[in-house]
């Protein structure tokens, strides 16, 4: 189970990216081009939420069945010396957590503003500052924290 959640989990953060990536581009072309917000627009700001959060669900599932942040916390005061394990254990959901909450406050903000300059606005920057944090939390491979491939 840990390796299919492992696959998912690496796998499904295209799909976050990609939709925060598209959510930013429409909002940045509708605001600067004061384009009408859309149901379309409504749509990618909905969509981009739920898609961040079925990612939440995946990583706090991985998180709890996780050997690495069983370790972490075993074994808090050892473990807490080696950047790949506390990054694991610690970092990388606090900031993931950190994303989806700025991620949702965007979203919920945008839907409650009263004109479409304002809802794009906001957008673009909640969902910019979300993404910015998420690049941060990404094991990528080039990670000065810790690395991973691409797709596992």
């Amino acid at each position: 189970m840990y390796q299919t959640l492992t696959f998912l989990h690496s796998t499904f953060r295209w799909v976050v990216l990609l939709s925060l990536i598209y959510a930013l581009w429409r909002a940045y072309r509708g605001y600067f081009y004061h384009k009408t917000f859309s149901k379309t627009d409504d749509s990618v700001r909905h969509w981009t939420a739920t898609i961040a959060h079925i990612q939440l669900i995946f990583g706090i599932i991985l998180y709890v069945k996780s050997p690495i942040v069983e370790y972490f916390w075993k074994n808090f005061s050892e473990a807490k010396e080696s950047l790949d394990i506390l990054f694991f254990g610690l970092i990388h959901i606090l900031l993931m957590i950190t994303a989806i909450v700025v991620i949702t406050i965007g979203s919920a903000l945008a839907k409650r503003k009263n004109t479409d300059r304002k809802k794009f606005q906001t957008m673009l920057i909640w969902f910019a500052i979300a993404l910015s944090v998420i690049f941060i939390a990404i094991p990528w491979p080039f990670s000065p924290f810790v690395n991973r491939p691409y797709f596992r």
